[in-house]
């Protein structure tokens, strides 16, 4: 049945981040070439929305996933499409990177 997909704030995602004692998710940014290469987070995984269906032998479903895009709406539809494929733990990244760097980081690129 369907069920309300987790929503991750960036303050959360920050504080997560930060916290040595719990594994880090791996943070997957759906979008495309050209906005990643405006910004994106350190450390994060950029596999552009349209290459996700071809490329999910490459996603461990058994890692916490944060999906990241420019304001939450894309990588909600991947976060979804993700639990549906087996992903066990999947937040989408509330505001997505726009958020990011306005609440997080403010010296962050934007666009």
């Amino acid at each position: 049945g369907e069920y309300p997909m987790q929503e991750l704030s960036s303050n959360d995602l920050a504080t997560w981040l930060a916290d040595q004692a719990r594994p880090a998710p791996v943070l997957l940014d759906v979008r495309e070439d050209w906005e990643w290469d405006i910004a994106h987070i350190d450390g994060a995984r950029h596999l552009p929305m349209g290459r996700i269906p071809g490329n999910l032998a490459s996603i461990d479903p058994e890692q916490p996933l944060v999906c990241i895009c420019h304001h939450g709406v894309r990588s909600r539809q991947v976060a979804l499409f993700l639990e549906h494929h087996g992903c066990s733990s999947v937040y989408n990244l509330t505001g997505g990177i726009a958020a990011w760097a306005a609440i997080v980081d403010p010296k962050m690129r934007t666009y």
